[in-house]
Parts: C-alpha cells; structure tokens; sequence
C-alpha cells in the first residue's frame, strides 16, 4: 500500500476530528458518520488501522451516551411534573424499590411433612389402584415402610 502524503494524512485527521465530534454529539455511528461526511467503512477501517482513534471513538461515544442520558433523564422529570401519568409510573417503577416488580420464590418446607395415619391409608390406596399388581412384590416402596 502506498505511504499517504502529507496533505492527504492532514486531511484524514481533520475527519476523523469531526467525526468525532459528531460521536459526542450524536452516539449513533450512522448518523455521525453521515453528518461528518465520512462513510462507515472507513470509520470502522479507522478504528482497525489506528488504536488511539478507537480509543478517542470510544470515549466520544461514551460521552454523547452520557449526553443523551442527562437529556432523555431532563424531559422525563419535565414530563412528569406536567402530569404525565406514564412517565411517573416509568419513573417509580425504575426508581422506587416500592414500586418495582418483584418475582417471588417461595419454596416447600426443609423437612417434609409427616402424613397423617389417615393420609397414610389413602396415598397407599391410591398406589395399589395406580400400580400393576402382581403376586410377588418386586421392590419395597417406601410408604409401605411407615
């Protein structure tokens, strides 16, 4: 590959610098790389070629992140203190622990409870109308034990 002149590295630097200024301002690669004039194959051929432009990437997308963040968080307070149902109920749910959605898991006592003499009679009952009969007993199921 031929070395890139002067001129044309300046000129290469001086994109990617508005590229990148984009990225803070807009965190979308696409629309950055539109605004800029720069197509997203060299972006990412950039990214690959010359790590302190994807390290600077990085931190530019990071920060228009951070950007977009405080904004959408600022129109949301502004929503709600207009009344906005929606956006109050969004807010709770994401930032009250009282009104957060909860799964419970509840599980069976350690110990399993002993059954009754009576309970005893039916769960055998049962057993000898679910299980095949047959004159001698093949292996001993545990209830017979109680």
């Amino acid at each position: 590959m031929p070395k890139k002149t002067e001129p044309v590295l300046e000129k290469t630097q001086q994109k990617k610098s508005i590229l990148l200024e984009f990225l803070r301002k807009i965190p979308i690669v696409q629309v950055a790389c539109e605004k800029s004039g720069v197509s997203r194959a060299s972006y990412y051929r950039w990214r690959e070629e010359d790590t302190a432009f994807s390290e600077e990437a990085d931190i530019a997308l990071d920060a228009g992140i951070a950007m977009m963040n405080d904004m959408a968080e600022s129109k949301l307070l502004s929503a709600i203190q207009e009344g906005n149902m929606t956006s109050i109920i969004f807010w709770l749910k994401n930032r009250h622990h009282s009104y957060r959605q909860r799964v419970e898991v509840s599980a069976g006592p350690e110990k399993p409870i002993p059954l009754t003499e009576d309970q005893q009679q039916q769960v055998a009952a049962a057993l000898s109308l679910a299980l095949p009969q047959s004159s001698e007993p093949t292996s001993s199921h545990p209830l017979d034990e109680q």
